[in-house]
């Protein structure tokens, strides 16, 4: 089907309700102007600058939900420090006292406290920040695109999208900078290292992938989606000698656990499970028949 040619240009805006809007893509020809009076740069920024809040906003509220899990972690419950090593590690990067020798579970919960101030703190900058090249922190500061608070950021982006609100590309542009960057050093970093302190660092193994790996004489369970820690307890699940005896009870053989996408590629990084494919592919190892569950 052909693309909308509006909509490939990004022209088209739909934000108030006056609207939907859409000008020329060509200087010259056509509307060169919304109701609100934007022009094509204009639409074209504030369409770029959601895309990017959403981006932000998908990254990061994964890694909020890891925090939350960590927060609540316990020596005796299903989420765990497997990585205590990198626990300390950033506790001290982050400031803690006493972060070498603090009670494991205690510095856990004080270090995802912190985390979580990350998102919506009222002054001062992403802490992982610090991590990056002096000349690069320079940079950030320069040109006034440090991330604040993630969900600050955010809102503040979406805000200056609105009909009446920012209309100079370069400020939205400038603006939405400021946003990915508290994605990448803020949302998906914390994303990153509190999963690995949890479930553990990925070591390098083997393993296998495509289509073939669905076995027409097991319990097939896709993992797919943005959710580690819901991924995390389908593998514990699996594992579960009651489980398993449950589905050679209904005539299988077992039960397994295949993997696609983001969390599928995690869970085959901490647990060697076997890859179905990729996005791409999602709709294919449903029609197979055998796939018994998309988490």
């Amino acid at each position: 089907k052909a693309q909308c040619g509006f909509g490939e240009a990004g022209v088209c805006c739909r934000i108030c309700a006056m609207g939907p809007c859409r000008v020329s893509p060509v200087p010259g020809k056509g509307a060169e102007r919304g109701i609100c009076g934007a022009n094509a740069d204009t639409i074209v920024a504030r369409n770029f600058a959601r895309m990017v809040a959403g981006g932000t906003s998908a990254h990061s509220d994964h890694a909020r939900d890891i925090v939350h899990a960590m927060h609540g972690a316990k020596a005796e419950g299903p989420f765990k420090i497997r990585d205590e090593a990198k626990l300390r590690r950033i506790a001290g990067e982050w400031g803690i006292e006493a972060a070498d020798t603090k009670e494991t579970y205690a510095l856990a919960h004080e270090l995802a406290d912190m985390a979580l101030q990350e998102f919506g703190k009222p002054f001062g900058t992403q802490r992982f920040l610090k991590r990056a090249p002096i000349a690069r922190q320079e940079l950030w500061e320069r040109e006034r695109i440090a991330p604040r608070a993630i969900d600050m950021e955010v809102t503040t982006l979406m805000h200056s999208t609105h009909m009446g609100c920012a209309s100079d590309y370069e400020s939205l542009f400038r603006r939405g900078m400021r946003t990915g960057l508290s994605d990448g050093w803020g949302g998906s970093m914390i994303g990153t290292e509190f999963s690995d302190t949890m479930y553990g660092t990925p070591p390098a193994r083997p393993s296998s992938s495509n289509l073939g790996v669905i076995d027409a004489e097991m319990v097939n369970v896709l993992i797919h989606g943005h959710d580690p820690n819901l991924a995390e307890m389908v593998v514990l699940a699996a594992q579960n000698p009651e489980m398993v005896e449950l589905a050679k009870a209904k005539g299988a053989k077992g039960i397994n656990i295949v993997g696609m996408c983001c969390t599928g590629n995690e869970m085959t990084m901490r647990h060697g499970i076997k890859i179905a494919g990729n996005f791409y592919q999602q709709e294919m190892c449903i029609i197979t028949g055998a796939i018994e569950a998309v988490v």
